[in-house]
């Protein structure tokens, strides 16, 4: 068999097993390795929802799959060129994502009658079962490769069969030309401090799988995917949403020349923010680990009455429990940075799986008139300039601030340009100075032009003043007189929807400026919308990364187009605001609630439909 080397512009692989097969450790060291080589990727890691699904079953199945090009990716692929499935569990969970003309690698030692059994196959043949038999399959002794490879080791058997991971990015590696050493520096830095004894046995064996792929006959063809030409120089690394989130917000404290602090308490997916500002104690970031979600924000509360940059994260369950401590942050009239990284389901639902439902809830979810901007992250490196915004916005507009990310985003990830701080505008709080006019200050009194209060952090001399949850007039004095509720009532809402000055214009991310169909989205659904409008043609695309307020001009952008196409992650929650607010339009909806991102072929196909 004459073996070639094929050029592509683009592969996605997706490594599936089970919790304890290191497949997430193994798909990230193959986007970082290709980012390095400069290759263009996305990454979604694929969690399972279950924490302790028996071992062996679809529910414990944990995937990552990994998009590299030679050019602008934006999604990490609808389906995939390679399965590495470690076990039968993976290959049923994941057969649907090969592409016809896929490559499927499988653990033969996994395929017993148990494993099948376990993975609920009810044939003797797990490929004709799931119809993918006519795939190029490659069923590799994993396991027993791994052991006959380490079996001078001194590791334990247990310990050895973790390293079978190794051996599959090793034939990975192979079978897309990636060379082994930034695997191999890696391991030295990972394993050198702690346990020494691990950096050989690992190295050996991804060195094994490698050659191991090279010598069999089953894999007629390997590929190469060229690095990025026309690449804007700089210094890129691979940076995940959250992690990007995390330097946004040290990038605001640097800017506004204030600490720092984050008070949160861990939940899924958004921990990762929370142990990212851990790190950074050399930037002046504090972190609280709290008790609870209405104590991380109530800390958060307090630091932002004592002149920090405050901060809290959550997903969807945290963010219900922190509503009330929102309206207090409206109240009080301090800046405050809520994250929510979203994902799916009420309740504990899909902790792991992402979604975009918690729009109403951002928007509406607090008692009494209580409004506060949000904005949108639309992809892992943006999470970047949508934290600093938020923050910005927070501190020179004196209000909380909701940044909504998504689960989707905050564990993928893509390569990011670092930024020079240089390139970013200064922050410039309200602060208070000098001596208050007439002797006293007057707290809620607002600047005419913006409804913006003065900041008077707690221990200013002169400045003293009270705060809370009670009215009170513009003098800070508590008050139940019905005209200065309203009045207040107004103030509040009006400084928000003057932000609007402040935010960028919404412009068109590609298409023609009028015609029949206006595609529209918010958050991580950007990158799979402008491929697929790219892909279906003739059509426009508008991304929203600020939701509340919106951009000053969107009636006029939405007035050029007889129909507005928005697709969202969830029933529909971004078109009934857009109703709410701009009605006169005509607004038809995609939607997708599966706790999974869009496919651009299934949006290519809802805008073919209304072309």
């Amino acid at each position: 068999m004459q073996h070639k080397v094929i050029d592509l512009k683009d592969v996605v692989i997706r490594f599936a097993g089970d919790s304890g097969d290191g497949m997430q450790l193994t798909g990230s060291l193959f986007a970082d390795m290709s980012a390095i080589y400069g290759n263009t990727l996305s990454t979604f890691p694929d969690f399972p929802a279950e924490i302790r699904a028996p071992h062996g079953t679809v529910g414990g199945v944990s995937g990552f799959q990994v998009h590299i090009g030679s050019g602008r990716l934006g999604t990490p692929g609808d389906y995939c060129d390679l399965l590495v499935a470690m076990n039968p569990a993976a290959l049923k969970s994941n057969a649907k994502w090969c592409k016809p003309t896929a490559m499927i690698l499988v653990d033969a030692d996994a395929f017993d009658e148990k494993g099948m059994e376990r993975a609920g196959f009810t044939t003797g043949d797990p490929f004709a079962e799931l119809h993918v038999e006519d795939r190029a399959i490659i069923a590799a002794p994993i396991s027993t490769l791994t052991k006959e490879s380490l079996k001078d080791s001194g590791l334990d058997p247990k310990a050895v069969l973790k390293c079978k991971n190794m051996f599959t990015l090793g034939m990975a590696c192979y079978i897309y030309n990636r060379s082994l050493e930034y695997i191999f520096k890696y391991l030295e830095r990972k394993f050198s401090k702690k346990h020494p004894e691990l950096v050989a046995p690992n190295c050996k064996v991804l060195s094994d799988g490698f050659n191991y792929a090279a010598n069999i006959q089953a894999i007629a063809n390997t590929y190469t995917i060229a690095p990025e030409s026309g690449r804007k120089k700089g210094t890129y690394r691979n940076i995940t949403g959250n992690q990007a989130v995390a330097w946004g917000l040290l990038a605001a404290s640097e800017k506004s020349g204030l600490p720092l602090f984050c008070g949160s308490y861990p939940i899924t997916p958004a921990t990762a923010i929370l142990e990212e500002l851990a790190i950074h104690k050399s930037l002046g970031a504090k972190t609280m680990q709290a008790e609870d979600e209405i104590a991380g924000i109530c800390t958060a509360i307090g630091a932002a009455y004592a002149g920090n940059l405050a901060v809290t994260t959550t997903s969807g369950p945290g963010l219900s429990l922190k509503s009330e401590a929102m309206g207090l942050a409206v109240m009080a009239e301090l800046p405050l940075v809520i994250v929510d990284v979203q994902r799916g389901c009420p309740s504990t639902g899909l902790p792991t799986k992402t979604d975009q439902s918690d729009l109403q809830q951002a928007l509406y979810g607090r008692n009494g008139e209580c409004p506060m901007p949000v904005v949108a992250a639309h992809s892992p490196s943006h999470c970047f300039d949508a934290a600093f915004t938020a923050a910005k916005i927070a501190l020179e507009h004196m209000t909380p601030v909701i940044l909504l990310s998504e689960g989707f985003l905050g564990n993928g990830s893509e390569p990011w340009l670092i930024p020079s701080m240089a390139d970013y505008p200064a922050i410039k709080p309200p602060f208070v100075s000098g001596q208050p006019e007439g002797g006293r200050f007057k707290p809620f009194e607002k600047d005419p032009e913006t409804l913006v209060r003065r900041w008077a952090p707690a221990g200013t001399p002169g400045f003293e003043h009270r705060v809370g949850g009670l009215e009170k007039t513009p003098a800070g004095v508590l008050s139940n007189d019905p005209a200065n509720h309203a009045r207040m009532v107004a103030d509040r809402a009006g400084k928000v929807a003057r932000i609007s000055r402040d935010i960028p214009r919404l412009e068109l991310v590609c298409g023609p400026s009028e015609g029949g169909l206006l595609v529209v989205g918010w958050g991580g659904t950007y990158g799979h919308l402008l491929n697929a409008v790219e892909e279906a043609g003739g059509v426009s695309f508008a991304h929203f990364d600020f939701i509340n307020p919106l951009p000053a001009n969107t009636a006029e952008v939405f007035s050029h187009f007889e129909r507005i196409l928005v697709c969202e992650l969830n029933s529909g929650q971004f078109a009934a605001y857009l109703r709410s607010e701009l009605p006169q339009f005509d607004y038809r909806q995609f939607n997708k609630v599966q706790g999974q991102p869009f496919l651009v072929e299934e949006l290519a196909a809802a805008i073919n439909n209304l072309k």
